[in-house]
Parts: C-alpha cells; sequence; structure tokens
C-alpha cells in the first residue's frame, strides 16, 4: 500500500516487484498444485490407515484375552503364572469358586485385586493355614470371601461367575514352582458337576 502511494522510482520498483512475486507465487502453486493436492490426499488416507490399524489391533487385542485355552508353565515362571492368575480373578463380575487343599495367605494377595463386590468361596483341606483372622481382616477391606473345608477333591479348580470352569496343575500357593498347567474347561456341564460337588 505505502509503494502505491509513494511516487518515487524505488516505490514503483517496490510495487512491480511485489507484484512480480505474488505472480510467481501463484504460477507456483498451479503449477504444484497437484502435488499439494496429492500430498494432502496421502495424509488424509494415513489418518484412515492409523483408525483402522487401532480397531484392528485392539480387535486382536480382546480376542487374544479371549481366546485363552491352556498354558503350560515351566519351573521358575513364577510371575507369569501369578499374572495370569490375576487376569482371570480380575474377569470376575459376581463369584469366584476356589478349589484348593493347600490353600494358604498368598491367595490372598491375588484376590485382593478381584473386583469390588466379588464374592469368593475358597474350598480346601481342614489343615489349610488360613485362619478365621486372616478372613476377616481380609473382609474388612475385600468382601466377601468365605472359606469352606471339604476332602471331596484332589485337583484344583477355579470357577468364574458360576460359567467359566479352569483346571489348575498346581496349588495356587505353588504357581510355577514346578512345571504345571492351566486349562480352561469348554464344557457348561463340566461347571455344574464341579458346583454341585463342591
Amino acid at each position: 500500500m505505502l509503494a502505491g502511494l509513494l511516487k518515487s522510482e524505488v516505490a514503483i520498483n517496490m510495487s512491480i516487484r511485489i507484484v512480480n512475486t505474488f505472480i510467481e507465487i501463484r504460477k507456483l502453486i498451479v503449477s504444484k498444485g497437484n502435488i499439494y493436492d496429492r500430498i494432502t490426499n496421502v495424509e488424509y488416507k494415513l489418518l484412515e490407515q492409523d483408525e483402522k490399524f487401532d480397531i484392528v489391533f485392539d480387535q486382536l487385542q480382546s480376542k487374544k484375552e479371549q481366546e485363552f485355552k491352556q498354558k503350560i508353565f515351566f519351573d521358575g515362571q513364577i510371575y507369569d503364572a501369578y499374572s495370569l492368575i490375576i487376569d482371570i480373578i480380575k474377569t470376575a463380575k459376581n463369584k469366584i469358586l476356589i478349589i484348593d487343599n493347600y490353600i494358604n495367605d498368598s491367595i490372598l494377595k491375588m484376590l485382593a485385586k478381584k473386583n469390588k463386590g466379588v464374592e469368593v468361596i475358597i474350598l480346601t483341606s481342614k489343615n489349610t493355614e488360613l485362619n478365621k483372622l486372616d478372613i476377616n481382616k481380609f473382609n474388612q477391606q475385600y468382601p466377601t470371601l468365605k472359606l469352606a473345608t471339604t476332602n471331596r477333591f484332589h485337583d484344583r479348580f477355579m470357577v468364574v461367575d458360576d460359567k467359566e470352569l479352569y483346571h489348575i496343575g498346581a496349588s495356587l500357593k505353588d504357581l510355577g514352582k514346578k512345571c504345571f498347567a492351566i486349562s480352561k474347561v469348554e464344557n457348561e456341564a463340566m461347571v455344574d458337576l464341579i458346583k454341585n460337588a463342591s
């Protein structure tokens, strides 16, 4: 605007240079416009692909979690076995039934990670290391845990929400100390048999 108002030689040359610069910029945009369009299209495509990858990865992760059937743990895989049991405990919405003749207070540390309001029943031998004080203290913070004794089972089982049954090859207190397996039993009739036997 100033160059247009001034009538000097410098102002006229400056006005010409400004107009020429705008002409060059316009030519550049016109000649390279398709490149900018293509770059914009590529950016949009990448954003779309990112969203699709996120969906695929989420679905793969959820299927991975849902498809647990069996896992074998070897001597020393203590944390891995412990983590899997915790993951199973966290899936419970209402109730967990644990059958293990050799239970001790380590189970309380695992059950402290359960969802709020989930009832837990432990069936164990009369020689259990858990006592009434352990149960009472646990129930004050993480209700409700009930303990009963039985001698009807040799193997270890966990039933989650009266519908998912897990066969556990080692006592929960000894996870990962020796080679053992955890298997999900897909037979719904077996869940009822275990519940009725308990």
